[in-house]
Order: C-alpha cells, then structure tokens, then sequence
C-alpha cells in the first residue's frame, strides 16, 4: 500500500490545506466554548454552518488542482461537477438509497418502543423539498466532495485501489469533523460517540465511491448521494435512539459489504466502466 512520489505532494497538499483550514476556525471556537481561551466577541461563532471552516475541502482541492493540475488547472474539476449525464439508476442509488436506509433504521426503533424524537421536517413539510437544494449547495457537499472524493479518493486510488481509497479517505473525512464534537452548538455532534461518527464515514465512504466511479468520476453524482445523507438525518431522527443507531449501522455495513462483493474491491465498479 503505498502511493508513488506523482500522488504523495498533491495528498499532502489536500490534507494539509482542507484540515488547516477548518480547524484553524473550529479548534479556537471549541477551546473557547470548553473555557480554555476567550476569543473576541465579532469572531465567535466563525464555525457555523455554511461560514468559512466548512469549505476547507473545496479550497484544498481548488489548490491542488492549480498547483499540480499543470495546464489543465480547474478544467477537470469543473467537468467532473456539470457531469450529469449518468445511469438513471445512479441517480435512483444517490437520491433513495440512504434516505431508505435512515427510515428503516427508524422504523427499527420505533418497533423496538424507543423514543423517537419529533421530526422537523414532517412538522413542515414544504421545507422538504426546501431543504434538499439548501443542502446540496450550503450544507456540506458543494463544500466537500471536491477533495474527499474529487481529490483524496481520485489520487489514493491510483496506487491502492478503490476500497482502501474510500477507507483512507472516510477515516480522514471522520477525523476532520472531530473539533465539532466539544461545540454545545453542534447539537448532532456534541456529547456523542466520535467512533459512531468515524465507522459511519468509513462506511459512507466506501458507497460514495461506488456512485462517484460508476458515474465515471461524476462530482455531481457525489455530491448528490452526500446530499441524501444529510437530508435523510433531517427527515428522520431515528439515529438519535440506541436502536435506530445500531440497525443504521448494521444496514449500511451489509450493503457496502454486498457492494464490494458485487463490484470487486480494486475499482468498485461495473465491469464497463474498468
């Protein structure tokens, strides 16, 4: 498992630029909420959703691809992100899929008797379809895709194939998150198990390659499936309770198990997209 010299500058880069970036906004504001410095007053709260810390995945791939993207610079990026022409059950597997999932995994613990806490979404319902294109551009998959799986899983796969990419790549995606869990303002991060949140993007990871390469490199279709995760944990909450947690866990896992069985472990691909 190892990545040649042509990778490993352009992966330090990424990582060095998308962590350095948010964390430079996330670590104060959480060392400011646990008492441990004070910031001044008109820079607290920089780590919000949809301010500057979020977009540190964008801006290292941006870098990246102007730094080693010779004289194709932002070509292949900006291709990659207008790439909608795909499969129709790409689109199916991108929107559904993990929507599907989340409300078994809820239908589980409500079954099981546990208490489900009341859905914002349902309480309004035109801020369903609302929230689907708010997300897309402002809650996390305009802000990421382009290095987790534009840049990180793209050049890990190169060298050590799609499967190890997407581990690779979900277990930097979980660590990036992690100053998220000592903020009292991130409600569904703070006091909860960070490895819950590392298995998941371990796991996510794995299924957003399958989409992204099987869409031939699509930015879109991955911002598309991350799209669907967040908007399914806004129509459902069932992964708040022990239940619905564990059965989630337990779904996923099977279908990326089914996924590499089905797809093969070095491109996670059909065999006429090899």
């Amino acid at each position: 498992m190892q990545t040649n010299r042509s990778t490993f500058g352009p992966l330090a880069l990424y990582f060095a630029v998308a962590f350095g970036w948010a964390w430079a906004f996330w670590v104060p504001e959480a060392l400011r909420q646990m008492g441990v410095i004070e910031i001044p007053e008109p820079l607290v709260g920089l780590h919000a959703e949809g301010q500057p810390a979020a977009w540190g995945p964008l801006i290292a791939a941006v870098i990246v691809a102007l730094v080693y993207g010779r004289s194709q610079g932002l070509r292949e990026p900006l291709s990659s992100l207008i790439r909608v022409r795909f499969s129709p059950w790409y689109y199916l597997v991108a929107i559904v899929l993990l929507p599907a999932i989340v409300g078994l995994a809820q239908l589980a613990a409500v079954i099981a008797g546990e208490n489900v806490p009341p859905s914002p979404a349902f309480a309004e319902p035109i801020s369903i379809p609302v929230s689907f294109v708010f997300i897309f551009f402002l809650s996390g998959p305009l802000q990421e895709e382009a290095g987790w799986r534009g840049t990180s899983t793209r050049l890990f796969q190169q060298r050590i194939g799609a499967l190890w990419a997407s581990l690779v790549t979900g277990l930097a995606w979980g660590l990036w998150h992690l100053p998220l869990f000592f903020m009292e303002r991130e409600d569904i991060y703070y006091n909860r198990p960070f490895l819950g949140l590392l298995i998941s993007t371990v796991l996510l990871s794995v299924l957003f390659t399958w989409v992204y390469n099987n869409t031939r490199q699509s930015l879109f279709a991955a911002m598309l499936i991350h799209t669907s995760w967040n908007w399914a944990n806004y129509l459902f909450t069932g992964l708040l309770t022990d239940t619905g947690g564990l059965t989630f866990m337990i779904l996923l896992a099977g279908i990326v198990v089914l996924v590499v069985i089905r797809y093969g472990p070095r491109t996670l691909t059909a065999p006429g997209m090899r």
